[in-house]
């Protein structure tokens, strides 16, 4: 019998990919289960990249709102889809209002925020035994005390899309391995390793006549800009200009990739493009991208990790004492 499963996603752009983990799970389990995602409307397009989901369903509520009414009035609209389970992978009283009026017969989360009443398969969060995002998210496509390996998140790209942003952006194909560059992490500049170190490293691919292609959101655009700049205006600078699914396609195009750990590092492991992903103020064994050809950089200084949006000590050694010396070295091993 064929299920009809409601999953309330998460917000960011990491989450969500990681997300992608469970969905291939519960498929694995139940191949003609349908899956469809409850979240923020900006993900439905990245969403349509996972081909285990059905449908994406845009959710209009704005971050650390309660909208009560607009919540009791989509999930009395959902009511209608006869949904046999929805899973929550957002640890919040608000986002179980909506599964509840939805009257969805089993509604399965961790506990917190005093949401008892609104969910009737409540699961301990054991942090211990569920040490990073992805086996939290897995969990919850389980029975209570399985377990089971998180399968790695696959995003599908499009090479014809990838050349048709190129061409929108006034660029030809690339006629020479291409070393992408994630320097932005939205949350914060404790994330960011220097922006004078991802020149360095820019520098060095084009010494070897590779193409270096920068990618960031609007909030990023600076930061490649001056990545840019410091490197003569040789690198091709997608900061600001692309979607998210552009970038998706971009980046598959690449021969390696340096990021931060960011949205873009779950995206460019998604990819299952080479890549070295740098951290300093979070924690790798928390978050980290999940991909076999992914190599984690971790300093692992007494002070890491903080999880400050700034270095609260001021020296900012995690990044700044992972030299772009240090880098490149894996970088040569690595591509």
């Amino acid at each position: 019998m064929t299920r009809q499963i409601l999953v309330v996603g998460p917000s960011w752009v990491g989450d969500m990919i990681l997300a992608q983990s469970l969905f291939k799970l519960l498929k694995q389990q139940r191949p003609d289960d349908a899956i469809d995602v409850a979240a923020p409307g900006w993900t439905l397009p990245l969403l349509q990249r996972m081909p285990e989901i059905r449908a994406g369903i845009a959710l209009p509520f704005k971050r650390g709102k309660l909208d009560l009414m607009a919540r009791i009035r989509i999930g009395r609209e959902l009511k209608t889809k006869h949904y046999d389970q929805a899973i929550l992978l957002t640890n919040s009283f608000k986002s179980a209002i909506m599964p509840f009026c939805a009257g969805i017969p089993r509604r399965t989360g961790f506990r917190g925020e005093m949401r008892a009443g609104l969910l009737n398969d409540i699961r301990p969060l054991d942090k211990a035994a569920l040490p990073r995002t992805v086996d939290r998210f897995i969990a919850l496509g389980l029975d209570a005390g399985q377990t089971a390996a998180p399968p790695e998140p696959a995003l599908v790209t499009f090479r014809d899309s990838a050349l048709a942003a190129l061409a929108r952006l006034g660029y030809a194909a690339p006629q020479a391995p291409v070393l992408a560059l994630c320097p932005g992490a939205e949350y914060g500049a404790a994330k960011r390793w220097p922006t004078e170190y991802f020149a360095q490293a820019a520098q060095w691919a084009l010494e070897k006549n590779w193409e270096v292609w920068l990618f960031g959101s609007d909030k990023d655009a600076k930061i490649t800009r001056q990545i840019n700049q410091l490197t003569g205006d040789r690198c091709r600078d997608f900061g600001g200009k692309t979607a998210l699914v552009e970038a998706l396609d971009l980046m598959a195009l690449a021969r390696a990739v340096i990021t931060n750990d960011s949205g873009l590092m779950h995206a460019a492991a998604a990819l299952g493009v080479p890549q070295l992903a740098l951290f300093g103020s979070s924690d790798p064994y928390h978050t980290p991208p999940m991909s076999a050809r992914a190599e984690i950089m971790y300093l692992k200084l007494p002070c890491s990790p903080c999880f400050k949006r700034e270095c609260p000590l001021g020296h900012f050694k995690c990044m700044r004492d992972m030299t772009s010396a240090m880098v490149i070295e894996k970088l040569e091993t690595l591509a």
